[in-house]
């Protein structure tokens, strides 16, 4: 199955990265190295170990600062262009080492006599955030946007809870086999787990509005604590980021009223 694709997991594992963020090395003779990680020597030193001058290009799918700060040591070492594309948005998690020589668009095809990769843009975790599909694999390498073992956190103001759900919704338009995402393992049944992710962000939604409405007027504090009773309280900080997500789009779609911190139904 993943004859074309190699993956190199870098040791940065954490709350955030799992057992630590993928790069990947696509192709045998005209590689393409996908998110090459954290500007980590041991890290670095083992992609060129495996890729070495056959890395002809580096792509990014978005720079956070766990995927993208290895791209510059290693397009100097490599004398090889960089693509992706900069943030729209505030980011927290930047990476501001990141300058594409190409910005890339949705459908954007990069081709090689082994194979093609086409650029997806899927905002939703960031604003840049780009998934890469490898035709001739039915491969999709989705990044931060489907992570295995995990859903993704998202992150205001650059991160974006509408954009992400309809990023997802995007993705069933492709004929894809399996992820390689950026983080965990390979990942099978893509449309199950789309639809899966969807129904899970949907029904997080609809706690959050019958919490609202039980509540009459709630903070983000207070709201936290009870639309997240089934997460451990030590993974609060990262879900209070994505309940302000739901809020901002059930406040955008009309369905809540904002006034002083406080949330009520629209």
């Amino acid at each position: 199955m993943n004859k074309v694709i190699k993956k190199i997991t870098a040791n940065n594992g954490g709350v955030f990265t799992g057992n630590g963020t993928n790069a990947y090395l696509i192709g045998h003779e005209d590689i393409t190295l996908v998110d090459p990680g954290p500007n980590s020597p041991e890290h670095i030193d083992r992609i060129l170990l495996e890729g070495g001058d056959k890395i002809k290009r580096i792509l990014v799918t978005h720079t956070h600062t766990d995927h993208s700060p290895a791209a510059l040591p290693i397009s100097k070492e490599l004398n090889i262009p960089m693509f992706g594309r900069l943030v729209d948005r505030e980011s927290q998690w930047e990476d501001e080492t990141f300058m594409p020589d190409n910005v890339l668009s949705h459908g954007d095809i990069i081709s090689t006599d082994e194979y093609s990769l086409e650029t997806i843009h899927t905002p939703g975790h960031a604003s840049n955030h780009l998934c890469f599909y490898l035709k001739e694999n039915k491969c999709l390498l989705t990044g931060d946007h489907i992570m295995d073992g995990s859903t993704v956190v998202i992150a205001p103001p650059d991160g974006n809870m509408t954009e992400y759900i309809d990023s997802l919704r995007l993705l069933e338009n492709y004929d894809i086999d399996y992820f390689a995402p950026g983080h965990g393992n390979f990942m099978q049944e893509p449309d199950k787990t789309i639809q899966s992710i969807i129904r899970h962000r949907l029904s997080r939604e609809s706690k959050v509005l019958r919490c609202v409405e039980k509540q009459k007027n709630s903070n983000l504090d207070e709201l936290l604590l009870l639309v997240y009773d089934d997460v451990p309280e030590v993974l609060h900080p990262i879900a209070k980021m994505s309940l302000l997500a739901h809020l901002i789009k059930l406040e955008d779609e009309g369905k809540l009223n904002k006034s002083k911190n406080n949330y009520s139904l629209s």
